[in-house]
This record gives C-alpha cells, sequence and structure tokens, in this order.
C-alpha cells in the first residue's frame, strides 16, 4: 500500500485548455478516495495522470514518498480496472487473471496461489475456465477485480468501472467493491460521475468543476456542509432546492413564506440585498403529520402542489413557484454545469408516503429551519456553512476508517496464524 500526494498538478492540452487545473490532493495510505463531478471535469484526466497515461504538464506526483512523474506505467506497480474491462477474450478467466504475473515471469505455483486466492474473494472459483464472452457483466467486471489483485499493487484505481452495468446490477457491485477495499485495505481511487456510488463508497470524496477541486471532504460533510452552489447541487438525489429570498432582520422572504434564522446566521448574511436559499427536498414534511412538539421548530406555510409522485415507501410533491429572472438565468446555468435537466423555479418537497396531499390543490407544508442553507447568488459561497461542524463530520469518518483497517489486519494476521498453525501440524 502507498499514499499519492499530488502537488499543484497541472494538465494542459496543445490549445492551452487546463483540463486539470492546480489540483493539490492528499491520498492516505489504504484510504479510499472519490474523484466525482460532471462530464468534463477533469477527474478521469486526473486518474489517468495517477497511473502515467497522460504527461503531467507542471506539478509533482509523489507515491508512496517517491516522485513518479517521469516512470512509465508499468515502474508506478498501480492496478487499474477499466470501465470496459479490458479483457482477452481468446483466455480464460484463469489466464486472464494471471496476466499481469505472467508477464512479470512470476513462478506457476505462485500464479496458482495469487489466482486461486483472488478467485475465492470474487467467487470466480467455478468460473475458472470459462471465457468472457459467457460471463455476465458483473463476473466480468470481477475478474478485471482479480487481474488488479494479483498484481499486489500499492494501489487500486477504477474509472467508473460500474457504467455499463444496469442498475440493479451496479447496486450488487458496490457493495463488492466497498467488501474488498475494506478486507485488502489497499489504497483506492475511483473515478465516477455517480453521485450515488460516491456517497456510498468513499472515506473521502473530491467534487471537482472545471478542473478544479470544489471540496474534498467526507460524504456526510459533503450533504451536510457543502463549501457552494455546485456542491450543494450536485450532491444529493433529488437535488437541492434554491429559493429566492431577500434578508429581513432575523428572517428571510422566501417564496413560501419568512424564513427564520438564528442570530449567528442572521449576521452571515447580513448586507445582502438577494439571496439563494438551499433546502433538502427531506427539509420539508406535510404539516397535518408533522408532531406537535417538533411544529415550533420550523416554519408552516401554504402552496399548490403541482405534481406528486408515490413511490410506494416514499412520496414527492413538486411546487412552482416565481423567481426573479437573474435567478432564473443562474439555474439554467447551473443545471448546463452539472449535467442535468433545467433546474425549474419549483421544489421538490419529500413527503410521507402516507400523506394524503393531492397534486392540483393548495397543501400545508412544514419546514426544518434550522437546516436550511443560504448562499450568495454572485459568488455561490455558502454564507452559513458551519466550518468546525463538517470537520467533524470528516474526522469521525476517518477515525472510522483507520479503526476498520486495524480490524481488517488484525483478521489477516490472525488468518495467518491459523493457517501457518494447521500446516505445521501436517
Amino acid at each position: 500500500m502507498a499514499s499519492i500526494d499530488m502537488k499543484n498538478i497541472v494538465k494542459k492540452y496543445g490549445d492551452g485548455f487546463p483540463a486539470v487545473n492546480d489540483v493539490s490532493l492528499d491520498i492516505a495510505d489504504g484510504e479510499f478516495m472519490i474523484l466525482v463531478g460532471p462530464s468534463g471535469c477533469g477527474k478521469s484526466t486526473l486518474l489517468r495522470m495517477i497511473v502515467g497515461l497522460e504527461d503531467i504538464t507542471s506539478g509533482d506526483m509523489v507515491i508512496g514518498g517517491k516522485r513518479v512523474n517521469d516512470l512509465a506505467p508499468r515502474d508506478r506497480n498501480l492496478s487499474m480496472v477499466f470501465q470496459n474491462y479490458a479483457l482477452y477474450p481468446h483466455m480464460t478467466v484463469y489466464e486472464n487473471i494471471a496476466f499481469p504475473l505472467r508477464l512479470s515471469k512470476t513462478p506457476d505455483d505462485e500464479v496458482r496461489r495469487r489466482v486461486t486466492e483472488a478467485s475465492d474473494v470474487l467467487e470466480l472459483k467455478e468460473h475458472l475456465e470459462r471465457k468472457p464472452a459467457n460471463l455476465s457483466g458483473g463476473q466480468r467486471q470481477r475478474v478485471a477485480m482479480g487481474r488488479a489483485i494479483v498484481r499486489q499493487a500499492e494501489a487500486f484505481l477504477f474509472d467508473e468501472p460500474l457504467s455499463n452495468l444496469d442498475a440493479k446490477l451496479r447496486g450488487q457491485m458496490r457493495t463488492e467493491i466497498s467488501r474488498l477495499q475494506r478486507r485488502l485495505g489497499i489504497t483506492t481511487v475511483y473515478v465516477t460521475h455517480d453521485q450515488t456510488e460516491a456517497m456510498t463508497l468513499g472515506d473521502r470524496v473530491c467534487v471537482l468543476r472545471k478542473g478544479k477541486i470544489q471540496q474534498v471532504a467526507s460524504p456526510r460533510e459533503l450533504y451536510e456542509q457543502p463549501v457552494n452552489l455546485f456542491v450543494a447541487g450536485f450532491i444529493g438525489s433529488p437535488p437541492m432546492n434554491f429559493l429566492p429570498a431577500t434578508p429581513e432582520g432575523n428572517r428571510l422572504k422566501t417564496p413560501f413564506g419568512d424564513v427564520e434564522l438564528d442570530e449567528k446566521r442572521a449576521e452571515a448574511v447580513a448586507g445582502h440585498d438577494l439571496l439563494l436559499v438551499g433546502i433538502r427536498p427531506e427539509y420539508f414534511e406535510d404539516a397535518s403529520l408533522v408532531d406537535e412538539a417538533k411544529r415550533p421548530l420550523g416554519s408552516v406555510f401554504r402552496a399548490r402542489v403541482d405534481v406528486t409522485e408515490w413511490l410506494g415507501d416514499s412520496q414527492y410533491a413538486y411546487i412552482p413557484y416565481e423567481a426573479p429572472e437573474s435567478i432564473q438565468s443562474q439555474m439554467r446555468e447551473l443545471s448546463k454545469e452539472l449535467d442535468s435537466e433545467e433546474l425549474r423555479t419549483q421544489a421538490i418537497v419529500s413527503i410521507d408516503a402516507t400523506s394524503r396531499i393531492r397534486e392540483g390543490r393548495e397543501a400545508e407544508f412544514w419546514l426544518d429551519s434550522r437546516k436550511v442553507h443560504v448562499f450568495d447568488p454572485e459568488s455561490g459561497d455558502n454564507l452559513t456553512r458551519d466550518a468546525e461542524a463538517g470537520a467533524e463530520l470528516t474526522r469521525l469518518a476517518s477515525q472510522d476508517r483507520v479503526e476498520q483497517l486495524e480490524e481488517s489486519q488484525g483478521r489477516a494476521g490472525t488468518s495467518q496464524q491459523t493457517g501457518g498453525a494447521t500446516a505445521a501440524s501436517a
């Protein structure tokens, strides 16, 4: 295993366009780091620079304490898993997994041992004599992962490995990749544009935009304390709602009535004429179902429901509202950057599946005003972000990772001791 340190990494192409622009990122030994962002943000280019498939225009790439800018990919001891599996169709599963070992002229007994161990971990033992064409997409991806495992590399690099799989198989493979990384404790860098993968897999997530880092934090910090409008809009499904607001003392006037702010947040937004209030869909509730003890902690408003979506275990209501043209223009621009449909001037509200709110009618909603974020529409900065609370969320996530890694290494050591004792007694 090895740490990966990037210092002021820049990648410019022939036309001078900076695909990656001054990226500095430290990935700890054994950490699972996710690189996420919309198409064209530079995440795959950054991954290819780590492995050596792209030249670095300027900056330093340091792996395991060693500067590797001028080293060829084969000399970096990294394993990469591609989106299209990159398997050899004429070879069996066994030979595909063993291929990197054959290249390095590893003895046959060692090849057999490593392939057997990898196939056990990935549940491929019964498929070793089959050809890739006879495997499912998930099995092929596991073969590609097996080929990476047997190299005993210092780090795993994944380039959108699940994008060719259907939704159900993606969920299964997410679990397998997470379990595998925890078991092996190997440094992993994983590129994806799917924020569900980012939120469920990574110890930390690096959000990229136009070649620049926006925020590096645990998934929970990104969700609860986004640093700016872009991160807030990219992380979360359904996405965060953005409402125009004007401050008046300790209140914000919004299309859905007044939102009360505590003194600290009111001071942070003072002096602005127009603001954007960010509200997650789950911060709303059907007012008729809110506990009376909880009701005073938020605000209640009435609004006409345009559309409802009942999904069995959950339900969403869509509420249109009016917004100034400047806000509408910014929402259109943001939606283009996020590779999403246009962010319309409507709020997506999560309500209980038992709620009887119906489309085309007015209804009463409750909003938890303690959890709203307030953004500067011009700079995009989150004016009410609690940096200390966010840092604590990431610190706790890091602590959990270290404890899990120690437990994994302890189990591996116990297993080796048991195996040695068994062999000795035999």
